[in-house]
């Protein structure tokens, strides 16, 4: 068995493009590359375009023949261009390259701080670890100053993501919509009569009244929206 084989992976997401101008193109030159510096032979480049690292690969679309290959035998290394191209947590990164280790499958990580990393060595693994750790953190900080800068928008009345029911955006402020509003009080006086989302959805349908989209209720879309008006302290608990 040919134990030099490897598979390339490139992904990108949308926001990816738009922020840091990452794109497959560059990545696939960087893969090339170093996997001809390393000697190994490429027998596919994976492409991965609009799929977020918050799903697993082997649920993405073309992330899954990543995996098929590699647990086929076909290939015996897997390159990507850093850590967060191919694992969407921590956790995900360290248990999946376990089981490659076992498996006697490589992970090569090409850009990591401006050095390669490789998991065949019991020192390519543990910086792995560390970068794994260093990663988890990053998101984690990315995760609360979002939520904090939300809830300073919400909190100031800006708009701080699609328009919510009751609302119609003026500028970068959201402005109460008369017509809405009566639309989450007749909601509410729903559910405070003990009617569950589900009869709600359906009064609402009947009465052809539309979501903010245009488009039919549902009991989650019911229970979302009173969710959403208990947490901006807009409905009482007993409306959830």
């Amino acid at each position: 068995m040919n134990t030099n084989t490897a598979i390339l992976y490139a992904r990108v997401s949308s926001e990816d493009q738009v922020r840091h101008g990452v794109s497959l193109d560059n990545q696939e030159e960087k893969l090339r590359a170093y996997a001809t510096v390393a000697g190994l032979e490429v027998i596919e480049l994976v492409r991965e375009e609009g799929v977020s690292a918050g799903i697993a690969l082997s649920k993405r679309p073309e992330g899954c023949r990543v995996v098929q290959a590699l647990n086929d035998g076909r290939a015996r290394h897997i390159v990507a261009l850093k850590l967060d191209r191919v694992f969407r947590c921590a956790v995900d990164a360290l248990s999946q390259t376990r089981i490659w280790d076992k498996a006697g499958i490589r992970l090569h990580l090409v850009d990591m701080g401006g050095a390669a990393v490789d998991t065949g060595s019991a020192m390519g693994r543990f910086f792995l670890s560390v970068l794994a750790g260093f990663a988890e953190l990053e998101r984690g900080l990315i995760s609360e100053r979002t939520t904090a800068a939300l809830r300073y928008k919400r909190e100031q009345g800006k708009v701080y993501g699609h328009v919510p029911l009751g609302f119609e955006r003026i500028g970068d402020h959201l402005v109460p919509d008369s017509k809405e509003q009566n639309v989450i009080q007749y909601i509410q006086d729903l559910r405070s009569a003990g009617i569950s989302f589900s009869q709600i959805a359906q009064a609402l349908n009947r009465d052809e009244i539309p979501t903010k989209r245009g488009g039919l209720w549902h009991p989650f879309s019911v229970q979302s929206l009173l969710r959403r008006l208990a947490r901006d302290g807009l409905a009482s608990p007993s409306q959830t």
